[in-house]
């Protein structure tokens, strides 16, 4: 039973995180795709941890580059350059935090947006 909720709660974290990156590129570059958003939540999330394992544990320098690493999938994924990356980003995590507080106003608590660094 343990592994059925952890695998629902990789899921629903998955979505969250999926719709915030799916507003941050509607909002930003005008990208209206879910399934491209839930992808690039998880390819973000895949290349945060693997950059943050090799390089997250040298002061401040670890955590710019993995945030950057992370970005830079963003801007690979969608169009308008790194502005528009790091737009996209921003208003992921609001969204992404958006939810979790509405979630846990529903007494759905301890989730977490994965593939949207912080949230």
């Amino acid at each position: 039973m343990a592994l059925l909720d952890s695998l629902v709660g990789f899921v629903v974290s998955l979505l969250v995180g999926g719709f915030g990156i799916y507003v941050g590129a509607r909002v930003v570059v005008d990208e209206a795709d879910f399934g491209h958003a839930v992808v690039t939540a998880l390819v973000g999330a895949v290349v945060w941890a693997v950059v943050g394992l090799f390089l997250g544990w040298i002061p401040l320098v670890g955590v710019l580059l993995t945030l950057a690493a992370y970005v830079a999938v963003v801007n690979w994924r969608y169009p308008g350059g790194w502005g528009a990356a790091v737009g996209i980003g921003l208003v992921a995590w609001v969204a992404s935090l958006v939810v979790i507080a509405v979630l846990s106003l529903f007494g759905i608590g301890s989730l977490s947006a994965f593939g949207v660094p912080g949230v």
